[in-house]
């Protein structure tokens, strides 16, 4: 009987753990400088920072949302790998698209920010969004569509 009492408390405790560290603060410190971590500090308030994600897969977008004039559309950052590779991926395979960075283009800031966005690539297939880039489900969605005619 001990034993099945102590096994359930391992289980209890083991589900508990990631409870425990789930957390991240932010904080000031005496410099000024915003600094984030898993523990508040002890020697200064902190805030609880709510983590939102990103989610790899199809958002609609609403029809007459964006007139681009291309069925593909790419919101960017110069400073972002993921959408260089993302580029590189529709170029390699002649897919016309309209890219606007979201940060030094007036429509890709507006654009960005209706559509809500946390984060870069933002890629339009019609009426599919997705966040982030995935070479294979891009490729599924561009074919769908059209848009694919000789895959490498």
């Amino acid at each position: 009987m001990n034993i099945l009492r102590g096994t359930a408390l391992l289980c209890l405790i083991i589900l508990a753990v990631p409870a425990w560290g789930s957390g991240v603060y932010r904080w000031i410190d005496e410099g000024g400088r915003v600094h984030f971590g898993d523990a508040p500090p002890a020697e200064r308030k902190a805030e609880d920072v709510e983590l939102k994600y990103s989610e790899m897969g199809s958002t609609p977008v609403a029809p007459g949302m964006f007139d681009a004039g291309q069925p593909v559309v790419m919101y960017s950052a110069v400073w972002c790998g993921v959408c260089r590779r993302a580029k590189a991926f529709l170029q390699s395979r002649g897919v016309p698209f309209s890219e606007y960075d979201i940060e030094t283009s007036r429509k890709g800031r507006e654009d960005y920010r209706r559509l809500r966005g946390a984060g870069v690539p933002i890629i339009l297939v019609g009426k599919e969004r997705m966040n982030g880039f995935n070479s294979t489900t891009l490729a599924a969605w561009l074919e769908r569509a059209g848009h694919l005619h000789d895959t490498p």
